[in-house]
């Protein structure tokens, strides 16, 4: 059957990708979004180093001078809804079994080491071992369309679960996330994650090329140093 609105663009879904390792490898997981946040939150800070008090010279010099790019924080609310899937139970037997549990969890897991890495470091610990290496989270990526693809971490996570089957699973959920934008100052050079950021400063850089003063140039001309 045709579509019915057969000129209708093409929804593009948000998602977040996960890699088992920061190193390429197998491919990763797709978190796709089932509805497209409404708003999405964004603050900068500055990583400047604070400057000297008593070194005014020294001051001056570094009053422009950061120590790599903002720190960038991602807040979103992610909405989830199982009615049409157990609207046809048969094609979807884990919804129908489990509710959003299975979604709910691929997003917490986002927090937490993987639990086989965690129990090997418990026995190189009661081995004797002198150097355990910490369990490492898997990198993730935010896919916000094509001019936003870049690797964060999960910071905060919050859920309200709103409706339930008759076994309790929840079936309407929504999740408040919260993100640091990881930069190629947190991130080795020779992994995904760096040249994803890198690829991400680079768009940001090209996007800000097309914006021209217009005429906003010349209504300003005689009041600034130019």
């Amino acid at each position: 059957m045709p579509s019915e609105f057969p000129l209708s663009p093409r929804l593009l879904k948000g998602a977040l990708v996960v890699y088992d390792s920061q190193k390429p490898g197998p491919p990763p997981r797709v978190i796709a979004f089932q509805y497209n946040a409404e708003q999405l939150t964004r603050s900068l800070a500055n990583r400047a180093a604070p400057p000297e008090p008593s070194d005014v010279g020294a001051a001056r010099e570094d009053s422009f001078r950061v120590l790599g790019p903002p720190v960038e924080t991602i807040n979103l609310s992610v909405v989830l809804d199982a009615a049409d899937q157990l609207e046809e139970p048969e094609t979807n037997p884990e919804v129908a079994a489990n509710g959003l549990h299975p979604a709910l969890a691929a997003l917490e897991l986002l927090l937490y080491p993987p639990s086989t890495q965690v129990l090997l470091n418990r026995s190189l610990a009661q081995a004797g071992k002198v150097q355990v290496c910490p369990a490492d989270l898997p990198l993730t990526l935010l896919v916000w369309g094509k001019s936003r693809v870049v690797p964060v971490r999960l910071t905060s996570f919050s859920v309200t679960e709103e409706a339930f089957d008759p076994m309790l699973n929840p079936i309407q959920a929504k999740v408040d996330l919260g993100m640091r934008v990881l930069t190629y100052m947190e991130l080795k050079e020779d992994t995904v994650g760096f040249g994803a950021y890198i690829a991400y400063q680079a768009q940001k850089e090209v996007l800000a090329r097309m914006t021209g003063p217009g005429a906003a140039l010349s209504a300003i001309r005689g009041i600034i140093p130019i």
